[in-house]
């Protein structure tokens, strides 16, 4: 069920992308939606996780290495993750480059995913809402270049195949870790969320206007994710894996 719905989140996007990927707006508007739920999980489900086990006064360090560890990834995507590839000659982001930092990102992402007990957890919705906009602007990058009809699709169908497999990947990877590691990959994973997230909230409009519709998304997505917690069942404070 959770990789069937991992796989999906990126093939649906990709699709997406390829057929609608001209609308730039559209895109952002996902990444922005997105960005709400995230921000969301991160705050209301991973981070208190992360600090009622028993290691979580120590933690903090970890989620500051999620955030340096995306900063890092970033070198390698040029900020694909934020709506960024527009911004760039597309020749400045190259195929190998966007998929070794694009794998990391979501092979990370799945390691904590082997402890979850729910097969719903908003942890993993999170991911699959995560995925979405990135897979649509994945899509339209790879699908929509002036250049792709004159290159094999192959390398495209390999990069979209790569992130759609990485978060199972990482997720069966994650099996042979000590459950005890659980709070120590959540940190991390809660940095490179809150990174994300906050950068596509946060980052300057236009002459500095207030977005109204932006402002919008993000209440809808917060909104999501506050109902999705509401009907979600927590474990007691001080539960450790």
């Amino acid at each position: 069920m959770t990789v069937v719905l991992l796989i999906l989140s990126v093939i649906t996007g990709v699709f997406l992308g390829k057929h609608f990927g001209k609308k730039e707006k559209l895109a952002k508007n996902l990444l922005v939606l997105s960005a709400g739920f995230l921000i969301t999980i991160c705050l209301n489900e991973v981070f208190p996780q992360v600090y009622t086990s028993e290691a979580g006064s120590s933690l903090g360090i970890f989620v500051i290495a999620g955030v340096l560890l995306q900063m890092i990834l970033e070198a390698l995507t040029k900020g694909f993750e934020h709506g960024h590839f527009h911004h760039h000659n597309e020749h400045n982001i190259l195929p190998v480059a966007l998929m070794v930092g694009l794998f990391i990102h979501a092979f990370i992402e799945g390691i904590p995913l082997a402890n979850e007990k729910e097969h719903l957890s908003p942890y993993l919705l999170g991911i699959v809402f995560h995925n979405l906009p990135i897979s649509f602007i994945l899509g339209a990058f790879l699908f929509n270049r002036k250049n792709e009809s004159k290159t094999s699709p192959y390398p495209s169908l390999l990069i979209v195949a790569l992130f759609a497999l990485a978060s199972p990947m990482g997720m069966l990877l994650g099996n042979y870790f000590n459950p005890d590691l659980q709070p120590y990959f959540l940190a991390i994973v809660g940095g490179i969320f809150l990174h994300i997230s906050s950068v596509i909230i946060f980052e300057s409009n236009k002459n500095h206007n207030i977005d109204w519709v932006k402002i919008g998304l993000v209440i809808i997505g917060v909104s999501l994710a506050l109902i999705m917690h509401l009907f979600h069942h927590h474990p007691a404070a001080g539960h450790s894996h």
